[in-house]
């Protein structure tokens, strides 16, 4: 019989055409950052059994613009740019499980269909969306700089349908770029029951960077506006307090993850 390879589907014999290469993945971006405060009520309506709202701060949103280069260990993507390019757009809380605290990503969305392929190994619910970010640039005048003064806006868009807009204005270098994405990530991986309802597998993982260099950090003064649309539920997660808004480029790496608990035939989770 016929041995077939590759990380994800389509596999083949030779396993060339899957959607996406074996990890590790390599990242390299500017992460726009806006922290904003929500009913955390309309968070925990968001983290399924068996996770709790974070005991800190729980109403805590982080919605990120990430304008990413990316590629496999071969690095051989960076050579053909439509492999390797691409935008997205992801929304952050924070959650308990077993008394550790977690990021969590309950939205996100994406520009490339190989990081959707990426999403449903990592357990990222990723969405087709459109999005944009200023991009700064040393030279010219048709690009901020990172420093004091420099201006960005982002805009989320997905079903020909505006979600989010951000205006950030950069102030001063910052520590950090926010607190709701530093956890490591607590996501869940299901498969429907292919002959009903329920799932036939669903487990409860954990994973972040094997590795993580950045540039500095600015912190400065940010607008952010929410809207609504028939299939999104992004605008339920209201802002009610901003926290502030962060600038910072990033190199990152993926190689994997744990699994925290199953959910067994009982419905537990063990």
């Amino acid at each position: 019989m016929q041995q077939l390879t590759g990380f994800l589907y389509p596999r083949t014999a030779t396993g060339r055409a899957t959607l996406i290469p074996d990890p590790q993945w390599q990242y390299s971006g500017d992460l726009l950052t806006v922290e904003y405060r929500t009913d955390p009520a309309k968070v925990r309506a968001l983290l399924p059994e068996p996770l709790d709202l974070a005991p800190e701060d729980p109403g805590a949103v982080a919605l990120i613009w990430a304008d990413w280069q990316s590629c496999s260990a071969s690095r051989e993507e960076l050579l053909d740019p439509i492999r390797s390019q691409y935008k997205e757009a992801f929304v952050v809380v924070r959650c308990s499980f077993r008394g550790v605290t977690y990021s969590r990503c309950v939205y996100i969305w994406v520009d490339k269909d190989f990081a959707i392929g990426r999403g449903i190994h990592q357990g990222y619910p990723k969405k087709i969306g459109s999005m944009h970010q200023t991009r700064p640039h040393r030279f010219g005048q048709a690009a901020p700089q990172i420093e004091a003064g420099g201006v960005f806006g982002a805009t989320l868009a997905a079903g020909d349908r505006r979600l989010a807009e951000a205006v950030l204005t950069l102030r001063e270098e910052s520590e950090t770029n926010g607190f709701v994405n530093s956890h490591p990530m607590a996501h869940h991986r299901w498969v429907h029951s292919i002959d009903g309802p329920g799932d036939a597998y669903a487990e409860l993982i954990s994973s972040g960077a094997a590795s993580f260099e950045a540039g500095p950090a600015w912190s400065g003064d940010v607008d952010v506006r929410l809207f609504d649309s028939p299939t999104e539920e992004l605008a339920d997660l209201t802002v009610d307090e901003v926290i502030g808004g962060y600038y910072r480029q990033v190199g990152v790496v993926w190689n994997g993850g744990a699994t925290l608990a199953r959910r067994q035939p009982d419905g537990t989770w063990s």
